[in-house]
């Protein structure tokens, strides 16, 4: 079980001090010190509370691990992507995510780009029989284009994304623990925003989310995981 841990990670991202959440849940300090240790559980009726009041079901309190304190993620931010425009491909497959991003990076060495900006997303439209029977899913990967860059004879259509606000986290060495670390970001982005109230953007003109992966100079590799937001 990993209630204490839970609680603990959820009340300071909160921001939210132990006297703080002692006095909403109408307990002592040292009550929430013993529920954060792990040596008392609180009662159905409180558990319901804390639930509400973070925004998580009992299940996702008592049982899940919350704890993003890896040393492969960065700190939870919101930044404003500024505007930028882009070609895309997507593709339904086994290895979606390396047919796009390959078929991708190909239009950049046509267009001769150095460093090119490669971003990529889950693409959902696939049928249960894909998914099911064929073990198949869908991704789409973009070229970044740069200010006054053309598709040259590519034919792709060019896209242009508004200025947008993101709550982003940063990812470090992902390959070889993909499964685990992407999906533990996207949980503790999604986890950020409930108990801080922050809604996903419903501006149909950018992109809802996307991941962004990249090396540094020292060639340590980076991934960049966005979400589009209010």
């Amino acid at each position: 079980m990993n209630f204490g841990k839970n609680l603990q990670i959820l009340r300071k991202m909160t921001n939210v001090t132990q006297e703080e959440l002692a006095e909403k849940m109408n307990v002592s300090r040292q009550t929430v010190s013993k529920w954060e240790l792990g040596t008392v559980l609180p009662e159905v009726e409180k558990l319901i509370e804390l639930g509400e009041m973070f925004h998580c079901s009992l299940d996702q309190l008592l049982r899940d691990n919350m704890d993003f304190s890896n040393e492969a993620y960065s700190d939870i931010k919101i930044v404003t992507v500024e505007p930028f425009r882009y070609i895309s491909y997507s593709v339904v497959s086994c290895e979606p995510e390396e047919d796009a991003i390959t078929h991708v990076q190909r239009w950049a060495k046509r267009l001769n780009l150095e460093n090119p900006t490669v971003i990529g997303w889950d693409f959902p439209k696939v049928s249960q029989e894909q998914r099911n029977v064929f073990h198949m899913h869908g991704y789409g990967a973009a070229l970044v284009l740069g200010e006054g860059q053309d598709a040259g004879d590519i034919g792709a259509e060019i896209q242009s994304q508004d200025r947008q606000k993101y709550i982003t986290i940063t990812l470090k060495e992902v390959k070889g623990e993909e499964f685990t670390l992407i999906p533990n970001a996207y949980h503790a982005l999604f986890t950020y925003m409930a108990i801080n109230g922050i809604k996903e953007a419903q501006n149909r003109s950018v992109l809802p989310c996307y991941e962004h992966e990249y090396s540094d100079e020292n060639g340590h590799e980076f991934m960049d995981i966005y979400i589009a937001i209010e």
